[in-house]
C-alpha cells in the first residue's frame, strides 16, 4: 500500500512537472515566410517604414519597401500581417553567464567559475545549460542570441556564441571558442572588512600583477614556435588563436588609465582587442579612436563610477562613442538581466542617442564584434533569419511586446515560466 501511495504521488509530481517544463526547440523551417507591412529597422542605421521580408530555408530571402515592389504571396507558405508592427535582427546579449547559472543563490546551480588565476582552457560552451528556465524568458524580449562567457580569475576561460532554441550546448553552438576573456588589474581594490579598512585604497600589487600577466602571454606567444613541444600546455594551447588573431582577447577593466595600459599591452602582444565594462570610455574616445578598440558598454542604467561625475553620465556615455565613430555594444550584466537588454539601450537614447544606432549597438555592432556579421546582426538578404515581430518599440518597456520570433528561420516559442505562473494566478483569482 506505501509503495502504491508512493507511486501515485511520482506519477502526480511528474506530470505536474513536465506541465512547466521549457518549450521543446523547434524544427527546421519548411516553408517561405512573408512579414508584410512592418516597420522593419534593419540593424545597420536603416529603416523601412513599410516593408516586406521574406525568408526561406533559413535565409532572409527578400527585405524591400513594400511600395515598391509586386509580391506574388502564393509563393509563401505563412503571411505575417504587421501592420503596424516593428521588425528587428535578433537583439544579441554580449558578456553574459546566461545558462551557466539558475540560481544565484544556490552554489550547485552556479558553473561559471572555476579555481585558479589563468585558465585560457576554460570552455564555457560545456556547460551551457539550454534547459535553464530563464532562457525562454530573455527570448520573449527578443534576444535570440548571446556569447556565454565565463567569470573570474586573471584568465577567466574562452566564450563562445550561442542561439537561444537549442536541446543541448552542441547545438545551440554558433561560434565555438571565438575569445579569451582577462580581467586587468584594478589600481584601487577593496580593503575588506576583516582588515578594518573596508573602502578602496591603492592597490600595491598593480605592477607585479602586470608584469606577472606579461610573462605569462609571452611565454604563451614562445609556446607555438616549438616544432615538438616535450609537455603539451593546455593552457597555451588554448592561446594559439589570440597571436594569430582568429579569436579575440576580451580585457575587462572600467578604469581610462588601465583601458590604456590594457589596449598598448595587448598591441605588444599582437592581440585583436575588444575592451569590456569600460564605463570611463567617455574620456578616452580620441585614444580609442586612435587604436580602433571596440567596447562592450557596461550596463547604462546604473550609477555613476565616481562622486564627481555627472549622475547622467552612464546614460550620455553611448552617444559620446557614437560621435566619435568608435564601435560600441551596449550589455547587461548577470544572466537573467539580459531580458531587460534593450531597455539599456532605450535609456541611451533619451540622452542623445540616435534609436536605429541603439538598435545597431544590439544587433550589428554586436555581430562585429563576435565576429559573426556575415551571417547575421542585420536584416539582409543571405543573411540568416534571425529576427522578432514587436507590437511597438522593442527597446521601450511599454512597447515591447514580442509576438514573432524566428532563429535561423525556425519559429521559436514565446512561452517562458514567467508567462505560466501569470496564467496560473490570473486563473485562480478569476474563479
Amino acid at each position: 500500500m506505501r509503495y502504491l501511495f508512493h507511486s501515485i504521488c511520482l506519477v502526480l509530481f511528474l506530470s505536474g512537472y513536465l506541465k512547466a517544463q521549457n518549450p521543446s526547440p523547434a524544427p527546421a523551417q519548411t516553408g517561405a515566410v512573408l512579414i508584410i507591412g512592418a516597420t522593419a529597422h534593419l540593424g545597420n542605421g536603416a529603416v523601412i517604414a513599410n516593408s516586406a521580408i521574406g525568408f526561406e530555408g533559413g535565409k532572409l530571402t527578400l527585405v524591400a519597401d513594400a511600395t515598391t515592389i509586386r509580391l506574388d504571396r502564393s509563393k509563401f507558405t505563412t503571411v505575417y500581417d504587421a501592420s503596424g508592427k516593428h521588425v528587428y535582427p535578433g537583439f544579441i546579449a554580449t558578456d553574459t553567464y546566461l545558462g551557466l547559472s539558475e540560481i544565484e543563490a544556490a552554489r550547485a546551480t552556479n558553473d561559471y567559475a572555476d579555481i585558479g588565476q589563468y585558465n585560457p582552457n576554460l570552455r564555457s560552451v560545456i556547460a551551457y545549460n539550454t534547459d535553464s528556465d530563464v532562457i525562454p524568458t530573455v527570448r520573449s524580449n527578443g534576444v535570440l542570441l548571446a556569447q556565454i562567457t565565463p567569470q573570474g580569475g586573471s584568465i577567466s576561460g574562452t566564450s563562445t556564441v550561442v542561439q537561444l532554441d537549442a536541446w543541448n550546448w552542441e547545438d545551440a553552438t554558433y561560434r565555438v571558442d571565438e575569445g579569451i576573456h582577462m580581467n586587468w588589474p584594478e589600481l584601487r581594490s577593496f580593503g575588506g572588512f576583516e582588515t578594518g579598512n573596508p573602502g578602496m585604497r591603492k592597490n600595491e600589487q598593480y605592477e607585479k600583477d602586470v608584469q606577472a600577466l606579461r610573462r605569462f602571454f609571452e611565454e604563451a606567444k614562445a609556446y607555438p614556435q616549438q616544432l615538438t613541444p616535450e609537455v603539451k600546455n593546455v593552457r597555451f594551447e588554448a592561446m594559439r588563436g589570440l597571436f594569430s588573431q582568429k579569436s579575440t582577447l576580451y580585457i575587462h577593466t572600467s578604469q581610462a588609465k588601465t583601458m590604456q595600459e590594457a589596449v598598448l599591452f595587448a598591441e605588444s602582444m599582437g592581440c585583436r582587442t575588444v575592451l569590456v565594462g569600460a564605463s570611463d570610455a567617455w574620456m578616452i574616445t580620441d585614444f580609442l579612436a586612435q587604436h580602433k578598440t571596440p567596447v562592450i558598454l557596461s550596463k547604462t542604467q546604473r550609477l555613476p563610477a565616481r562622486e564627481d561625475e555627472d549622475v547622467d553620465q552612464p546614460f550620455k556615455t553611448p552617444a559620446i562613442l557614437q560621435d566619435k565613430g568608435i564601435l560600441f555594444v551596449l550589455s547587461n550584466q548577470g544572466f537573467w538581466q539580459q531580458r531587460n537588454l534593450p531597455f539599456q539601450a532605450g535609456q541611451a537614447v533619451g540622452f542623445g542617442l540616435h534609436k536605429e544606432a541603439a538598435v545597431s549597438a544590439l544587433t550589428l555592432n554586436a555581430a562585429k564584434v563576435l565576429g559573426i556579421d556575415q551571417t547575421c546582426g542585420s536584416l539582409e538578404t543571405g543573411k540568416d533569419a534571425t529576427l522578432f515581430i514587436s507590437e511597438g518599440d522593442a527597446l521601450d518597456m511599454k512597447g515591447c511586446q514580442v509576438t514573432a520570433a524566428f532563429i535561423q528561420g525556425r519559429s521559436i516559442s514565446l512561452d517562458n515560466k514567467h508567462k505560466q505562473l501569470y496564467q496560473r494566478f490570473d486563473k485562480k483569482y478569476r474563479q
